[in-house]
């Protein structure tokens, strides 16, 4: 499910937000780097496109053509992992990680 970046609220509209969209429980820009799927802290111009252009204020409605509304499995927990990212690792010690039957520490 898509939510607004500053209160948490469900957005349930089928399409992309317009550029000037605004989440109707806090007023917060929808279209803007901090509800897209791209932005990352870390990345070159804190975008994961390298091609897009610098944006000063990720909080506001911006013009990018990238812009994808990221969904509740691209959010990024605590710990700075994807949902899919607990998911597998989760598969994968379960896939890995055997009881210890019988062994004394």
């Amino acid at each position: 499910m898509r939510r607004c970046h500053d209160c948490g609220k469900p957005w349930t509209e089928k399409s992309q937000p317009e550029i000037y969209a605004a989440c109707p429980h806090c007023y917060a820009y929808l279209h803007c780097c901090l509800n897209c799927r791209f932005f990352d802290e870390y990345a070159h111009n804190k975008c994961r496109i390298p091609t897009t252009e610098w944006v000063s204020d990720r909080e506001k409605a911006n013009f990018c053509d990238e812009f994808d509304f990221k969904d509740d499995r691209d959010s990024l927990d605590k710990t700075g992992n994807t949902a899919s990212q607990k998911d597998a690792k989760a598969q994968w010690d379960a896939l890995w990680n055997k009881p210890n039957k019988g062994k004394k520490k």
